[in-house]
């Protein structure tokens, strides 16, 4: 097939930071003009732990116009390599994690990208765990590895340096990692491998290996890292500025609305695909936009709303700081049907089920804003209440949660 739509390839060049090679005669972008049959697009992703943030979103977001523009997804799981770790911008060797780790953290990764993905059009996604072959090389072939690199080469890695000159120890098994890592472009013959800025020396290890093996080296894409909701530092949970691809709508409207005016034009450009000239003027309404948009890919256009009203009735009963951080209550062992009473008590919202009755008939009780004036009413399934806010007062919340 031939890739020649522009909206296609104004998606595709949209957000990047650099395509390498890039020459006249090597070029990407010629070859998806002319290309005969899908190329093959590899991402790899290692589970190493249990949730993907926007940050991560966004090499995903650049697979999927890929498989929109008709090539094939190759998703690499690393179930082998995570158990080894990419030691790449760490001050210190990483935790080894176990099989079984491993294996339950990439179902919950593959959960959290089914928004992003298309799982469903046959040939447009493959999904393949590097275990496939790199658990059956052998002693002899992982030495034929090595020696495709130089210490000299590994020393050049982002963070082995660094480490060196401050006494942290830099270990023999790390150096596999990028070299594996590249050879998973061998195994699934990669045409094209997508990576962050601080994947460029893996994904030129991938190149270099396919020349060593007789393939044709792999185009290499890099795409930025996602500034944190701080506007200063690259989103991460560790420092509490990210937003969470499995929070609910409420919880990632409510910091998507408060995205730094320095930061805005990044999100919409990375996170989305509206067009950039077309924003509203007003700063606020950008906000409002960008959190609705970003809801909507992950849950509904309805549930982005019901997000939003939600979001506008904590900030209109003074609690402004409050719509980012209401406390959740499980409705897991909530047995329903259940009555709106009930509920008050079980989430200690109200002491006892006799102060919800009362709480209800002074007019103190609201679900997303709406007042619940019924003291029986009842909900039939979880469903009707899962991601709504429950308030008493103008002080005490509850986000209610699966």
């Amino acid at each position: 097939m031939s890739v020649t739509d522009p909206h296609s390839l104004t998606l595709l060049r949209r957000g990047i930071v650099e395509v390498f090679p890039n020459s006249p005669e090597d070029n990407l972008w010629k070859r998806l003009e002319s290309a005969e049959l899908p190329l093959r697009i590899k991402l790899g992703i290692d589970p190493t732990g249990t949730d993907i943030h926007l940050g991560h979103s966004l090499v995903f977001r650049k697979l999927r116009a890929f498989q929109d523009a008709g090539h094939t997804a190759v998703l690499i799981i690393g179930d082998f390599t995570a158990r080894i770790g990419d030691p790449t911008g760490k001050s210190e060797v990483r935790r080894q994690l176990s099989e079984e780790q491993v294996q339950t953290n990439a179902q919950t990764y593959l959960e959290q990208l089914r928004p992003v993905l298309d799982f469903d059009t046959p040939g447009r996604l493959e999904i393949r765990y590097n275990s496939e072959w790199l658990a059956k090389l052998d002693l002899q072939e992982i030495i034929k590895l090595l020696a495709t690199m130089t210490v000299s080469q590994m020393l050049a890695k982002e963070g082995f340096a660094e480490r060196m000159q401050v006494n942290n120890p830099v270990y023999l098994h790390e150096f596999l990692y990028p070299l594996m890592q590249g050879y998973d472009s061998v195994a699934v013959k990669a045409d094209v491998e997508l990576g962050g800025t601080d994947q460029k020396f893996n994904l030129l290890v991938g190149r270099d290996l396919q020349q060593h093996f007789g393939l044709s080296p792999q185009f290499c894409l890099t795409m930025p890292l996602l500034i944190g909701l701080d506007g200063h530092q690259k989103m991460s949970k560790s420092l509490g500025n990210y937003v969470g691809l499995s929070e609910d709508p409420l919880s990632m409207y409510s910091k998507l609305e408060k995205v730094p005016d320095t930061q805005i034009f990044n999100y919409f450009e990375l996170l989305t695909n509206l067009p950039l000239d077309q924003l509203p003027s007003d700063p606020r309404e950008r906000q409002k936009l960008l959190a609705l948009e970003v809801v909507s890919q992950y849950y509904s256009a309805e549930l982005a709303k019901q997000a939003q009203d939600s979001a506008r009735a904590l900030v209109s009963e003074g609690n402004a700081a409050a719509a980012a951080s209401v406390p959740e209550f499980s409705l897991a062992n909530i047995q329903f049907p259940a009555p709106v009473f009930y509920l008050l008590s079980a989430s200690g919202l109200c002491a006892s089920s006799s102060e919800a009755r009362r709480q209800i008939q002074s007019g103190a009780v609201k679900l997303d804003g709406q007042k619940i004036d019924q003291v029986d009413l009842s909900f039939e399934s979880p469903e009707q209440l899962t991601g709504k806010v429950l308030q008493v007062g103008k002080k005490r919340f509850a986000r209610l949660v699966p």
